[in-house]
């Protein structure tokens, strides 16, 4: 007689672990310590418009994670640059899409949703008079940006609307973008 007891899969929706992640949502609902998560990026400058932010590691939980990633920046020739690189406008947006994207998986994963398609386009507009400080009128950033996102999957246009209003509730990049956030500079001159 066999007597090997199967592992359970996990529950796997659009490539994410559905179980690890109600895992984690449990384990947050248990102690709110677990909820904290803290973010760092050294960024160098690398010469002309060039420069290179370094990730080495976040805060999960009270616990340090390393990670090793570097993020090339760069301008467009037009604005004094190489063009050897994404500008920090364009990271921006990613970064914004990026976010918006993993809340849409996620979001649909625990639901059962099946995804076969979600693209999200962002645009926004600077006038260069407010970065060059040549009009104190003109705001040196986007006055708005606009977005559309493309989803297709198994889910109905209803559970899709759900989705959205929930990740526009719940996105990091969504909500640091939508709302003023405070920043505190410190400058250290070497």
């Amino acid at each position: 007689m066999d007597t090997m007891i199967k592992e359970k899969e996990p529950t796997v929706v659009n490539g994410i672990n559905v179980d690890d992640l109600k895992g984690l949502i449990s384990s947050i609902e248990g102690d709110a310590t677990k909820a904290m998560t803290s973010w760092r990026v050294a960024t160098t400058w690398q010469g002309q418009t060039r420069s290179r932010a370094e990730v080495q590691g976040f805060g999960f939980g009270g616990e340090n994670v390393e990670r090793r990633f570097s993020i090339d920046v760069d301008e467009p020739l037009q604005l004094g640059g190489s063009n050897r690189f994404a500008n920090p406008q364009e990271y921006l947006i990613a970064a914004l899409n990026a976010c918006m994207t993993v809340g849409y998986v996620a979001q649909c994963a625990v639901r059962g949703i099946n995804i076969e398609h979600l693209e999200i386009e962002t645009e926004g507009d600077i006038d260069l008079r407010g970065f060059l400080g040549l009009s104190s009128d003109v705001a040196p950033g986007y006055e708005a940006l606009r977005y559309t996102v493309r989803i297709r999957g198994d889910g109905t246009r209803q559970q899709f609307e759900e989705i959205h209003a929930a990740v526009m509730a719940t996105s990091p990049n969504f909500y640091n973008l939508a709302r003023p956030v405070a920043l505190n500079p410190t400058l250290v001159v070497e």
